[in-house]
């Protein structure tokens, strides 16, 4: 008796959603809804026998939500049983009015009938009449909500805010006056910011170098247990406009331009990156140039100029390091030499170009002459570039003018492009402007790092992980080494600070004041490759 009354009990499956798993984590939607149905199911006399949530919209299509095919599955694997699904709202049935349909019509095909919270769905003609009508206000008030959302957004944009999600270095927080707005997150934006100026600068000359690089910084986070980085992040970390303090959305039709956020680069530090990518292919860096042959890609054969590989040799009970040419018919073809050997002699080399403490002071008295030199010249590159900058807002003005007079609508199209491109040189020009001539009181701060490599090259360079190894490697030779087993290292193509010490140290001979602003970049690109080392 008790079977026969539990078997005429109607079976019920609710089924409740959200759209974003973030209102599923955050809020109480689906917890709420189906409290709700349940209260429904046991008001009605129905038995509940499954739930199924979804925290996806599927982008209107109910197949692409797993809620909805694990429901629909349920139902094909038990076939002839009579079900009652019950819903919150419409609104949660489907997004639209076409998939309102198609989703009406497979359960009708299931011989499943469906009951709604909000509304009674009737199958008379006027009760399908009504509810598609409900269907479609539902999708009219969706779309005209994500319009309304799409357009603030754009404005948004359009008064220089990033409205997407965040880059990495940079978090949302509020701040009066702006809303939500872009903020540096430490030590990820300096890191970044490191590893991007390094990159344009050529101190990081491949997008493998940059991406080693930035996996040597145990703070910055990684994508796989190994400690590495994909690819495809490092190549979007160098290509992101946002970084320069600028944002645009080409999508909206809204065009560069100065964002409220703090840049961690310069534009100009920006474009160079875009163009040192858009260059020929480099060589990969490779992988093998590791901690045990910090010399290996830098040194070449004396014999064939070739540069030399390095291994390591099975002996009878150890391992034992070697660097050797690999060149196929070169005279020291696969001639091993020790790396005790190579590098101890790398060692003399560097510790031959330390100055005396005498010729240190006659440096220190250069880098200062050069740094005057440069706050000068500054201020005329200034005036330069302003006059450069009132030319462009000029040629823009008259671009305009012909687009007023024009009604061919490929040349107004042309004249467009034209005055984009221009604004692109405007507004990288007024920031050249601002930040051209340097802060003068901080001179011992942008020299002393590069003094600390000028009085001691081998220790700097001793020090040091291997990125940082190999960007002093270029800060000291003007080109890479050369090694003949038979004679050792030749003389060394220094750059020219080292170039103008030696000759002091030989001649003895009065200074001659520097001609060219050589040591100012030579303290520039020092300041970018140096950094606490890891």
């Amino acid at each position: 008796m008790e079977n026969e009354k539990s078997a005429v009990i109607p079976k019920a499956i609710i089924y409740c959603r959200v759209s974003t798993p973030k209102q599923k984590i955050e809020g109480s939607g689906l917890e709420s809804q189906e409290h709700r149905c349940r209260q429904y199911a046991e008001l009605n006399g129905y038995e509940v026998e499954a739930v199924f949530p979804d925290d996806a919209s599927g982008g209107g299509d109910f197949m692409n939500r797993p809620g909805m095919v694990a429901l629909l599955s349920y139902l094909d694997a038990q076939p002839g049983k009579s079900y009652v699904v019950i819903f919150d709202d419409l609104k949660r049935f489907a997004r639209d009015t076409e998939f309102h349909i198609k989703l009406r019509r497979e359960f009708q095909r299931r011989g499943v009938r469906i009951e709604c919270l909000n509304i009674k769905l009737e199958d008379s003609p006027e009760g399908k009449f009504v509810e598609v009508v409900v269907a479609a206000t539902g999708e009219l008030e969706r779309e005209q909500n994500r319009r309304q959302v799409m357009q603030k957004m754009k404005a948004r944009v359009e008064r220089g805010y990033w409205v997407f999600s965040p880059p990495e270095g940079y978090k949302y927080a509020a701040e009066r006056g702006h809303g939500k707005i872009l903020v540096r997150v430490e030590p990820t934006a300096s890191i970044l910011c490191e590893a991007l100026e390094a990159f344009a600068s050529g101190h990081l000359q491949s997008l493998g170098e940059f991406k080693r690089f930035l996996e040597t910084k145990p703070a910055f986070r990684k994508d796989l247990p190994t400690g590495e980085i994909h690819w495809q992040r490092a190549q979007r970390l160098l290509s992101h406009l946002i970084y320069a303090g600028y944002i645009e959305a080409p999508k909206w039709g809204v065009s560069l331009r100065k964002g409220h956020h703090e840049a961690i680069i310069s534009l100009e530090t920006f474009y160079r990156i875009q163009e040192r990518l858009n260059e020929n292919a480099r060589a990969p860096a490779r992988k093998d140039i590791s901690e045990d042959f910090p010399l290996r890609g830098f040194l070449l054969c004396d014999d064939c100029g070739q540069p030399m590989t390095s291994c390591w040799s099975k002996g009878r009970s150890k391992h034992y390091p070697y660097y050797l040419c690999d060149t196929r018919g070169c005279e020291s073809s696969r001639k091993s030499i020790p790396r005790e050997k190579i590098e101890g002699g790398f060692a003399e080399v560097l510790r031959s170009l330390q100055p005396t403490r005498e010729f240190f002071n006659v440096a220190k008295t250069m880098l200062t002459d050069a740094w005057e030199m440069r706050f000068t010249e500054a201020h005329r590159d200034k005036e330069e570039v302003e006059n450069q900058l009132r030319g462009v807002d000029k040629q823009i003005q008259r671009v305009l003018e012909r687009i007023i007079e024009t009604g061919n609508a490929t040349v107004i199209k042309a004249y467009e492009e034209k005055i984009d491109k221009l604004e692109r040189e405007k507004l990288l020009l007024a920031e050249k402007v601002s930040r051209i001539v340097p802060p003068k009181g901080k001179l011992e701060e942008f020299i002393e790092p590069a003094l600390a490599l000028l009085a001691n090259p081998w220790n700097t360079y001793d020090n040091g992980n291997l990125v940082f190894k190999r960007a002093v490697l270029r800060l000291i030779f003007a080109e890479p080494a050369r090694y003949s087993p038979k004679s050792g290292y030749r003389t060394a193509n220094t750059t020219f600070p080292f170039k103008v010490l030696a000759n002091i140290s030989i001649s003895s001979a009065q200074m001659v004041r520097p001609t060219g602003l050589d040591l100012d970049k030579f303290i520039n690109d020092f300041n970018v490759m140096s950094s606490p080392k890891t």
